[in-house]
């Protein structure tokens, strides 16, 4: 997740002072939102990458709300949600447009009416519509895409509220730093060059100011939890949506995870990254010298969580049917996934360390 690049960088030669680059200036084409917002310096999301925070959000709540409603009608403690491509890129372009729409809350005389009326107003209508199309889309014909009733209304309502009250404006905080931004960063003095030599710890580079000159914060740690549980949902959607098309062509237009996946890839995401940085930064480990060990981690993981879940009756996986497995709940089939998406984390780790959220005050 990369956005663009800073034009100039070091002193000015004449008069001696700091040269701002112009690309700085310009990446950050998300204006502020209000006063209490501006300045924030630093580039904004690229579109690309709010664009995958959007999908994998609307994800999220897709299995959810789905989960939900599928326990109250018959309770299941493996508490299945369910998704699918098709509506995460829906989710990616609705949300995407809907925040152009957000934007314009300045121009709005009243923000009640704004953000209690014309915003989820919008929203209801955009959702509706998109959901039409994907049933006519998918051949569920004019039946199969029957008027939204008076509670999948109400439903979109609330998340139209949720929304814009707490996810954009919390979302549309965070910036991105540049990773040749980090370049600009004038040379350590030779003291302190000594100190890393003989083995001290380098500073890491201080991200943008936002209002007042508040200092930029790194995500904590509970957010990356977040993000890694929110994009388990996300692997597993894609995944059991693939094996049922191509594995077992039964045409199916949904995939599907559970609601415990969430703890088991939040939290095994945040070791995971936790060794990426310790031995890639500390120890100096290559890429495929750590894959084995986030490979064994995944595994051992896998099968804790799969005792405890079985025992609780909770368990949404059994491997028992595949070649390779040990007591059905981890099987060498899998390998090949747990290498791509270990290798794809870290990669997926370099940009969270590089997404800061800037304060208001």
């Amino acid at each position: 997740m990369a956005g663009g690049a800073a034009d100039g960088e070091g002193l000015g030669r004449r008069g001696g002072a700091a040269r701002r680059p112009r690309g700085e200036a310009e990446a950050g084409s998300l204006g502020p939102l209000s006063a209490a917002e501006a300045p924030a310096e630093g580039a904004a999301l690229p579109a690309w990458m709010r664009l995958y925070f959007y999908g994998v959000h609307g994800i999220t709540l897709d299995v959810l709300v789905s989960s939900a409603r599928r326990f109250a009608r018959s309770p299941d403690l493996r508490m299945l949600g369910f998704s699918s491509p098709y509506r995460c890129l829906l989710h990616s372009l609705t949300h995407f447009a809907l925040e152009k729409v957000y934007l314009q809350q300045r121009g709005c005389p009243s923000a009640f009416v704004f953000n209690f009326l014309v915003y989820p107003s919008v929203h209801v209508g955009l959702q509706t519509l998109t959901g039409q199309a994907l049933l006519l889309s998918l051949g569920g014909g004019p039946g199969g895409a029957a008027a939204p009733g008076a509670l999948d209304l109400a439903l979109q309502y609330v998340l139209a509220l949720y929304h814009c009250q707490v996810f954009l404006k919390l979302f549309l905080r965070l910036r991105y730093r540049q990773q040749q931004q980090q370049r600009s960063a004038p040379p350590a003095p030779a003291g302190s060059r000594a100190l890393v030599a003989a083995g001290g710890r380098r500073r890491r580079p201080r991200g943008p100011r936002g209002a007042g000159g508040a200092p930029s914060q790194r995500l904590p740690d509970l957010l990356h939890f977040l993000f890694f549980g929110m994009h388990g949902f996300v692997d597993e959607i894609f995944f059991t949506f693939f094996f049922n098309v191509l594995g077992q062509g039964d045409g199916a237009a949904s995939g599907h995870t559970s609601l415990w996946s969430f703890f088991m890839y939040g939290s095994c995401g945040v070791v995971v990254e936790k060794l990426y940085f310790y031995l890639q930064y500390s120890r100096g480990w290559g890429t495929w010298k750590r894959v084995p060990i986030y490979v064994l981690f995944i595994y051992a993981w896998e099968l804790f969580w799969g005792l405890g879940l079985r025992m609780c009756g909770a368990c949404s996986w059994d491997y028992s049917h595949y070649p390779l497995n040990f007591m059905g709940l981890i099987t060498l089939m899998y390998l090949p996934c747990w290498i791509f998406l270990s290798v794809y984390q870290d990669l997926v780790s370099n940009v969270l360390e590089r997404v800061q959220y800037i304060p208001t005050n």
